[in-house]
């Protein structure tokens, strides 16, 4: 059994405090047990990418550099395996939206850079962050083999896929999903189809599925929390509450897992030999 902890919170002005909270939360969650923590997407900001201001490249840090070190201690001294997502300076002008994963003896085991960045009214990502290229990637921790995708990254089944063909067995989303004034009659499906593409990933690809959305309200956009939990059937086995914070919770059974791959073969039975048009933008 491995326990795993979703930090979701609302974001402040002040990156120095937000980064407070967020180790706040993360001693709170070492301490009734928790193993694997992972926090919202872009923790340490408010989500500044609502609109283009070059003066928002400022909030940008190196990895690894004094937070990411602070983190690995953290994580030493509560021997926990921890997974962050914050804005990566890679050089000037070249930024990424990244989650990096910490081991439980604090050894940083490496980053994932988001590899889908939207475009939407609020939601300006192609402003601030270069396309991943770290490709998609499974963590070997204390705990068991993860693996990190990043918000947008939720909606494809490609990601998905290619990450869990690596042996990841838990898979992660940091996210900072919200809705924005205008749509308010598309509120609960857009909530269905962004959980519902989710628990896909998990069926499919017989994994567990964790989801750690920021919730609150900054500017016109109501992140609308929800952070979950679901196993590989499917089945959402937590879910945090759409407007507070929490720290959610759930014990997830890796051996039961590995039982349930052994009479659900989709690896075994995958056709690879018919998937090569998947390469290609379009088919005929």
């Amino acid at each position: 059994m491995v326990k795993v902890a979703l930090i979701q919170q609302e974001s402040c002005e002040s990156c120095k405090e937000n980064k407070r909270r967020v180790e706040k939360c993360i001693r709170e969650a070492a301490t009734n047990g928790a193993q694997i923590i992972c926090t919202q997407e872009l923790c340490t900001t408010r989500y500044f990418c609502r609109t283009q201001d070059c003066d928002c490249f400022d909030l940008a840090e190196e990895i690894p550099g004094e937070w990411t070190e602070r983190l690995s201690a953290l994580a030493a001294e509560l021997g926990v395996v921890l997974i962050v997502s914050g804005f990566e300076k890679r050089d000037s002008g070249l930024y990424h939206n990244t989650a990096w994963v910490i081991d439980a003896n604090g050894a940083l085991l490496g980053i994932y850079r988001k590899m889908h960045i939207p475009q939407d009214p609020g939601f300006e990502e192609k402003f601030y962050f270069t396309p991943g290229d770290t490709g998609y990637k499974c963590f070997n921790t204390k705990y068991g083999k993860i693996g990190v995708l990043i918000c947008w990254d939720q909606w494809f089944p490609e990601a998905a896929r290619l990450t869990a063909l690596q042996g990841t067995k838990i898979l992660f989303y940091p996210t900072a999903i919200g809705w924005i004034p205008g749509e308010e009659n598309l509120y609960a499906a857009q909530h269905h189809a962004w959980q519902t593409v989710q628990c896909g990933h998990a069926v499919a690809n017989g994994c567990y599925v964790c989801a750690a959305n920021r919730c609150g309200t900054e500017g016109d956009t109501t992140f609308w929390g929800q952070s979950f939990i679901a196993d590989y059937c499917g089945q959402v086995i937590a879910e945090a509450p759409v407007d507070s914070e929490t720290i959610l919770y759930a014990e997830l059974d890796l051996d039961a897992l590995e039982d349930h791959r052994r009479i659900w073969p989709f690896f075994r039975d995958r056709r690879i030999d018919s998937y090569s048009g998947i390469t290609q933008r379009w088919g005929e």
